[in-house]
């Protein structure tokens, strides 16, 4: 009798261990806080990837590890459209360009001749974890968004899916589906994502709590009433082959009704998941575009930080805009990648961190003339 006790004491033990391994945390001020308090990087570094000339910007970055080595995918604009670019480095601050994942098509056809912005998928997304890029399908995933128009985020933009079954350090051109997954022209697009689409990221839902294997964060621009003039909003599609995805919920995640919410990037941070994303343009303040963050215990719902931007304008090289978060935390210290807009409308990639670690020494080249008024 006291065995059968004991083993109904170790089952009972046993089911207690996983309820409260699984026991959503409740999000309150406190919990906000004590993220905060977690992920704040008070101290700029500075620029740590710069164009070699004015004839083209650099913009969101996202990295992992792989083999000992951190790489980096980015995006270069060069007055046609975006291109995804890769770099490495030996300790998150000097980096080495490296190639292009992704380029301009040479078939005029192809709906993303002019624009290909990538993103990595399937990342380890514990916090201080191993930041890897994990495969699906024996695949390594990329999401994108893509459009045939020249120009800055010019013309309809869609989102599209490409991958390779190479390793992702090495330079060379990502296989893409033929047709976007996503797309503002769908019949089922919803009153926030009607006019245009823009940075997406896929991360496993491996508890399955949307009742699907992955999930997009994307952010989009529409209006019930004017697309063309709407806001940008943070949503969300699901999908259980990377390929075939579909719209979730009857509303935007994060949604500030006017400017822009958008390039959500997710951490797992102990039992709380966070969402590191950038505002720009709303009402009462007076920062042009700065980041911020949200908490979530379901993936779905999202509490908004209410306290001081994680990141925003206060350096020469940053003075116009600070923005596009992608976080990572290494041997106990946080390194917040974002891009660096000045006044001069340079951009670069620059690093905020936990801990002081001195001033990078690289800077933009002397920023363009302008042309004197005849």
């Amino acid at each position: 009798m006291k065995i059968k006790y004991l083993i109904v004491a170790i089952s009972a033990l046993a089911i207690t261990s996983c309820a409260t391994k699984y026991k959503k945390r409740e999000i309150t001020d406190s919990v906000m806080q004590e993220i905060y308090e977690e992920i704040k990087t008070p101290y700029k570094y500075g620029l740590v990837m710069v164009p070699t000339d004015n004839s083209y910007k650099m913009d969101c970055p996202s990295v992992f590890r792989k083999d000992g080595k951190w790489y980096m995918t980015y995006l270069i604009y060069d007055g046609r459209g975006y291109e995804t670019w890769l770099a490495e480095s030996d300790n998150l601050l000097d980096w080495k360009h490296l190639g292009k994942v992704m380029s301009f098509s040479e078939n005029e056809k192809h709906w993303d001749v002019n624009q290909k912005a990538g993103y990595i998928s399937l990342q380890d997304l514990t916090w201080g974890g191993s930041y890897g890029w994990e495969k699906f399908d024996d695949k390594y995933w990329m999401s994108y968004f893509g459009g045939d128009s020249k120009g800055y985020e010019a013309g309809v933009l869609s989102i599209g899916m490409a991958y390779t079954k190479e390793s992702p350090t090495k330079p060379h051109e990502f296989q893409r589906l033929e047709n976007p997954v996503l797309t503002p022209k769908d019949k089922d697009a919803k009153w926030w994502d009607n006019s245009t689409m823009y940075k997406n990221s896929v991360i496993r839902d491996k508890d399955k709590l949307t009742g699907h294997n992955f999930i997009m964060y994307y952010n989009a621009r529409g209006d019930s009433l004017n697309p063309a003039k709407g806001a940008e909003r943070i949503a969300m599609a699901v999908s259980n082959d990377m390929k075939t995805w579909k719209r979730y919920g009857d509303k935007p995640l994060i949604n500030h009704h006017k400017g822009i919410s958008g390039d959500a990037y997710i951490q797992r941070i102990n039992d709380t998941w966070v969402m590191f994303y950038f505002g720009a343009f709303w009402t009462g303040w007076n920062q042009g575009a700065f980041n911020r963050f949200a908490v979530s215990n379901d993936l779905v719902n999202w509490t908004d930080w209410k306290g001081d931007d994680l990141v925003k304008s206060s350096e020469p090289y940053d003075d116009l805009f600070a923005h596009k978060s992608f976080v990572v935390k290494h041997d106990g210290v946080v390194y917040h990648f974002y891009c660096a807009v000045n006044k001069a409308e340079q951009r670069g990639i620059a690093i905020a961190t936990s801990k002081d670690l001195g001033k990078s020494k690289l800077n933009f080249v002397a920023p363009p003339e302008k042309k004197k008024k005849q």
